[in-house]
């Protein structure tokens, strides 16, 4: 029996007023089924794991931070490169095989990940650590990008209905996923330290790998991915056809490059403002108690981001996403200098708390704006090197920081997230002059594997 090529949604989600209880958020559960929203948050829990998991286990077995960093380190880029590629796999073959084989892949190799380091001889040479480091990377190429792609489908379960709704189912599900993300990144570290230190520094790996076989094959199933219609390949007869009527003057390349090469940068400030931020956090600490509040203290500005996020869903539809990438940035970038102030842990917690607020609301615009300037067929692609970039920027903020932590102190190292928020703010400058109005207030329409802006 052939499959169907689109996702009903309940019979209940027809109506596109909001529910007479539970808000916007209630509208959610109805697009896409109530089994999609947990499903969604707890299969991304992995790759929330993954970077810490391998920093723990390789650091506590070999002994050597160096080796344990570098392994991190190769996660992080493993993940950085393979997240487009994933990608842009599930835009042209579909996300079901796409997340089951990633799922399965992914999960052979965080086992080879365990079993190397535990094979390390001597642990603390570098050059008996490339088994190590090889798994690293493989296991974080080959992640399964969940939160990515549930935005994709949210796009194309949201590009029903009538145009005020779809933006305000639109924004409403992105405000989830940004606050899904920040819950699992706050929560996937956590239950690394916790598993590690109670019980053995393998099982927060283990675990992940037994969530990534089980939850991800379950999401990729769920029948919201047949939403998502993949881009049909290009036929011989066809293709010259296409071809003229697809062509774009150097002048329009340049353009759409442009358009989606913003938000991917913002993603990578970001990430180096998470980064730097945490880097700083453990230097700050180490000052007067210990390193290990500094994932305590990176919590407080985690929880104060998601719980932000879910305000976007309410805001309203005249506030564009130029206008608030650029309000937010301009508070984060503000708020940002105050960490150059506090020299005690009540302090810094209250600025952490505050400055929270802005960076959760910029995630989800960013992910919108990224939603709006894809290319045709584009949109896992453009999703999934957003993450890319977060998780690139983490890595050069945290060795930028690292490096001013150690030479200058902490103080040295929080100008790094402070010219993060800046350079946020250039960019959300440069997106309101390249960005054209129309692509910057039209809710993304997904259809036949593409997403495309009304005008």
């Amino acid at each position: 029996m052939t499959p169907p090529t689109s996702f009903q949604p309940p019979v209940s989600a027809a109506p596109t007023s909001e529910p007479r209880t539970g808000g916007r958020f209630a509208r959610l559960p109805l697009l896409a089924g109530r089994s999609f929203i947990p499903l969604g948050l707890f299969a991304r829990l992995p790759l929330a794991m993954l970077t810490m998991g391998a920093l723990t286990l390789v650091t506590a077995v070999a002994g050597s931070y160096a080796v344990g960093g570098a392994s991190a380190g190769a996660v992080g880029i493993g993940s950085a490169l393979g997240a487009p590629i994933l990608g842009a796999l599930a835009d042209r073959l579909g996300q079901r095989p796409v997340l089951v084989f990633a799922a399965i892949f992914n999960t052979v190799a965080v086992v080879a990940l365990i079993l190397a380091a535990y094979l390390i001889p001597g642990g603390q040479d570098m050059a008996t650590a490339v088994p190590v480091l090889a798994a690293s990377f493989v296991a974080g190429a080959s992640c399964p990008q969940v939160g990515p792609l549930a935005r994709v489908r949210w796009m194309a379960l949201t590009s029903r209905g009538g145009r005020e709704a779809n933006t305000a189912d639109l924004d409403t599900a992105l405000s989830y996923e940004s606050t899904a993300d920040e819950l699992a990144f706050v929560l996937g570290p956590a239950l690394v330290g916790i598993l590690a230190s109670l019980i053995a520094p393998w099982l927060p790996l283990a675990l992940a790998a037994a969530l990534t076989i089980t939850l991800v094959p379950a999401f990729a199933t769920h029948p919201t991915h047949h939403a998502v219609v993949r881009t049909p390949a290009r036929t011989a007869a066809g293709s010259a056809q296409e071809m003229r009527r697809d062509a774009l003057t150097a002048r329009q390349r340049i353009g759409t490059v442009a358009a989606v090469a913003l938000p991917v940068l913002a993603m990578v400030c970001m990430g180096t403002f998470f980064g730097s931020t945490q880097t700083s956090l453990s230097s700050f600490s180490a000052s007067f108690a210990g390193s290990e509040l500094a994932g305590l203290l990176y919590a407080v500005m985690g929880l104060g981001s998601a719980a932000a996020a879910l305000s976007v869903a309410y805001w309203p539809r005249r506030f564009t996403v130029n206008a608030r990438w650029l309000v937010c940035a301009a508070l984060m970038a503000g708020l940002a200098v105050l960490l150059l102030l506090p020299s005690t842990a009540l302090p810094m917690i209250l600025v952490l708390l505050v400055l929270g607020v802005p960076v959760g609301p910029l995630m989800v615009t960013v992910f919108a704006v990224g939603a709006l300037v894809a290319p045709a067929g584009k949109l896992g692609t453009v999703m999934t090197a957003l993450a890319s970039g977060i998780v690139a920027g983490m890595a050069l903020g945290s060795s930028i920081a690292g490096r001013l932590a150690q030479d200058h102190g902490y103080s040295a190292a929080l100008l790094v997230p402070v010219c993060a928020a800046a350079a946020l703010f250039l960019l959300g400058a440069a997106a309101a002059v390249v960005l054209p109005r129309r692509k910057t207030t039209a809710p993304a329409q997904v259809a036949g594997g593409s997403c495309r802006s009304v005008g």
